[in-house]
């Protein structure tokens, strides 16, 4: 099967509108929610896994890690691959892999297992994430269609943490947590069949060199920052472990950029991220990276630890907000033509930001009606509204050649910016608590309260970095319309010339 999914087909002369564009949209909306909800739907699920591999409390956090450390890395080598292989090729091998990994991580006999199939699941969606938004960027080459295209997108990628949570709760009540890694292989692999039929292929045919020692240093510079960050809840900020894996990773961060200054081809061209409207955006998106997974962490042991909730009724807990999310992204891709995407960015970003003050007041006798769910909506209808400006605006006029590498970012940012941000929040949350405790005692209404206020404590560190998010959007970021007779760079015509192939 694999052979006949990746065979090469002949060329078309016609590169007009794709017939099959939103049977392609689909299978990449499908495709993209697995990735995204992957990081998530072994949070509820954490607990029976861990019971039943004998995983210790110090190893658990690899369930999550090892997924996320190895995705974050990988996908600017990702990208790249993507723009040289064919970005249907990559994409489809991706999803045979990813769907590999899931079933070997579903029927783990012990914790090194089970560590190791979720660090492949992350290699696989590392090459899969950039080749699906690339493909997304070329497939629509309408303004109008575009703009709906990045909605349902952002819609996806906005909501799949909060889907895998549902999703995780229903799975590990009703079935068994293994269900919430095995579900992905046959769906994966329909994905893998029906993109080889829906999508065309899309490559650069001038191959340049992979750029070898920027992927090395970029890959080995990313796994070290992320694992350092991971590291920390553990060891602490000043153990020798955690300031050498950092001061590692700003050593070969700064070999990374030295190298792309100076090689020929470089793995990720610094005009992709210097451009002042890409630029504002990845910035934004690892701000918001950084503040929403530790939300969603923070919220998952307010409902089970405080309000006592079950798995399932955790998962349902968070249902409101992935209908905020796909409201505001909905609304948010009938705007962006018209307003574009600045003030949406700016208007999402800030709606988010009063929803995580307001659950920066949430005390230990709140309840979900009161005091939980309109907070919830404000952050879910204000991040649907930023998610399709942001990533729409990250691939805006990006060079054909380099469009798997803009992808790339989109995804390393929230990725890096992910697990950075769950490292720091949780370290703020346990030092908030260790404090509270310190002047209070620690009686069982104390604890109770000083759990509490650990996570709101991290909740307003969280609102914190995404109104940055808001300010860098408004001073980055420009209010151009995405004008339907102004296509992206990636979509022009002058760029086929230079020697993209779109194969139908």
């Amino acid at each position: 099967m694999t052979t006949e999914l990746l065979r090469d087909e002949v060329p078309s002369e016609n590169v007009g509108l794709d017939p099959k564009r939103y049977w392609a949209l689909a299978v990449i909306g499908v495709a993209q929610l697995m990735i995204v909800l992957d990081a998530s739907v072994v949070i509820v699920a954490l607990p029976s896994a861990q019971h039943a591999l004998h995983i210790s409390e110090v190893d658990r956090q690899w369930v999550m890690s090892a997924y996320t450390l190895v995705f974050g890395s990988l996908l600017l080598l990702g990208g790249r691959v993507a723009d040289y292989l064919g970005r249907r090729r990559v994409f489809v091998l991706g999803l045979i892999g990813f769907g590999a990994a899931s079933a070997l991580a579903g029927l783990a006999q012990n914790q090194a297992m089970l560590f190791g199939a979720r660090a492949l699941q992350g290699g696989f969606a590392a090459v899969m994430a950039p080749a699906a938004l690339s493909l997304l960027t070329v497939t629509f080459t309408e303004a109008h269609e575009r703009a709906r295209a990045f909605g349902v997108y952002g819609a996806i990628a906005g909501s799949g943490a909060a889907i895998g949570l549902v999703l995780g709760g229903v799975l590990t009540q009703y079935a068994s947590w293994r269900w919430t890694l095995l579900i992905n292989t046959p769906i994966a692999l329909i994905a893998a069949v029906m993109a080889s039929r829906v999508i065309r292929e899309s490559k650069v045919d001038v191959r340049h060199s992979y750029d070898l020692p920027g992927a090395l240093t970029s890959t080995a510079g990313l796994f070290l920052l992320v694992y350092g960050f991971t590291m920390e809840a553990s060891h602490g900020w000043g153990s020798a472990l955690v300031l050498s894996l950092l001061g590692g990773a700003v050593v070969l961060l700064a070999g990374f950029v030295a190298i792309e200054m100076r090689v020929a081809h470089p793995l990720l061209p610094l005009k992709v991220i210097l451009e002042r409207n890409r630029g504002g955006s990845f910035l934004s998106s690892l701000f918001v990276g950084f503040a929403m997974l530790g939300t969603f962490l923070f919220l998952t042991y307010f409902f089970q630890g405080i309000l006592g909730y079950s798995a399932l009724r955790t998962g349902f807990a968070f249902l409101p907000f992935s209908g905020g999310i796909i409201f505001g992204a909905t609304l948010a891709s009938r705007q962006l033509p018209r307003t574009g995407p600045r003030n949406l960015m700016i208007g999402g970003l800030s709606l988010a930001t009063l929803g995580l003050i307001w659950f920066s007041r949430l005390g230990a006798d709140s309840t979900y009606v009161a005091h939980v769910l309109a907070p919830e909506m404000l952050v879910s209808i204000g991040m649907g509204l930023a998610f399709v400006p942001m990533n729409s605006t990250a691939l805006f006029g990006v060079e054909e050649d380099s469009a798997g590498v803009a992808s790339a970012l989109v995804n390393t940012t929230q990725q890096v910016g992910g697990a950075l941000g769950t490292a720091f929040l949780n370290t703020v949350a346990a030092s908030s608590t260790a404090a509270y405790l310190l002047t209070r005692g620690a009686s069982s209404s104390v604890t109770r309260s000083a759990t509490v206020h650990g996570y709101t404590t991290a909740f307003e560190v969280s609102a914190l970095f995404l109104a940055i998010a808001a300010v860098v959007a408004g001073v980055l970021v420009r209010s151009r319309r995405h004008h339907e007779g102004s296509l992206p760079g990636a979509l022009e015509t002058s760029d086929f010339a230079r020697g993209v192939t779109i194969v139908d």
